[in-house]
């Protein structure tokens, strides 16, 4: 049996038509032939059968992704494994106890096993009301054309690139008191790999507001790739993120990339 996927435009467009006919059957009792044939040409219309596809490269990684709903936020993440996928869902489900405490065969507290503490918490798919969640292993990677973009936007060549890659510049923290954190500045371009205390882990973070302007496409995305040993974690166009809607810590951090900038002469 197929599933199709809630995260890809086809795979929520089959979603969708199902839902829609599923409402037909409820109102009518049937499947009338006229309005499925309505439904059926509104859905297809939605498709562009004439586009040719470019010719394109697989770049892929395996990767565990989770999605969990509700009435209030619709939220999708990655991970490593399906443990740490699991304890994170369990960690919402503990969280929010007291939605299902009382229930039939609900404990007053949830359970330590993460796996149990889920399934108490969300019951049969068949019965799960506002609140779902999807967690499945996929294929994580990029389509990587290679035929000039659209718009004409085409990256910089390999001589460009390496003289962009050869005048990259760390900047370090100055001291343990120092409100900055530790990036490495290629073409305008930051990337920030640090400790983090809060979060407990080692975070990477990538700040595209000063990015060269040849790097950037016309629709505003910046093309990123990102990979993790041999895997490919995250790869699409992204905007630029205008600093003042960022942490005040990484406000600070970008001000002192620009004091450098003009001390050097940049």
């Amino acid at each position: 049996m197929i599933a199709p996927d809630p995260l890809t435009p086809e795979g929520a467009a089959v979603i969708d038509l199902h839902e829609q006919l599923e409402d037909l059957e409820a109102r009518t009792g049937e499947w009338p032939g006229a309005d499925v044939v309505d439904l059926l040409g509104m859905w297809l219309a939605e498709f562009d059968f004439t586009r040719e596809p470019a010719a394109a490269r697989w770049v892929a990684g395996s990767v565990w992704v989770l999605r969990r709903q509700d009435r209030h936020e619709d939220v999708v993440s990655l991970w490593a494994d399906e443990t740490s996928a699991l304890a994170s869902l369990a960690q919402h489900a503990r969280s929010n106890w007291d939605n299902v405490e009382g229930g039939d065969g609900i404990p007053d507290s949830p359970p330590a096993r993460d796996r149990r503490a889920v399934d108490l918490y969300y019951g049969p798919k068949d019965e799960r009301g506002d609140e779902d969640y999807w967690l499945y292993v996929d294929d994580i990677g990029r389509l990587a054309s290679t035929v000039p973009a659209p718009d004409g936007f085409l990256f910089p060549d390999g001589a460009s690139c390496a003289r962009a890659n050869s005048a990259a510049v760390f900047h370090p923290m100055t001291g343990p008191d120092d409100e900055g954190l530790p990036a490495i500045e290629t073409g305008g371009v930051l990337v920030f790999a640090y400790l983090d205390a809060d979060m407990q882990a080692v975070r990477v973070s990538v700040d595209l507001d000063t990015a060269d302007e040849q790097v950037v496409r016309a629709d505003g995305t910046i093309p990123l790739h990102v990979e993790v040993g041999n895997a490919t974690v995250f790869s699409t166009g992204v905007r630029r993120v205008p600093t003042q809607s960022r942490p005040g810590l990484m406000r600070r951090l970008i001000r002192r990339v620009r004091r450098m900038r003009w001390w050097r002469g940049d």
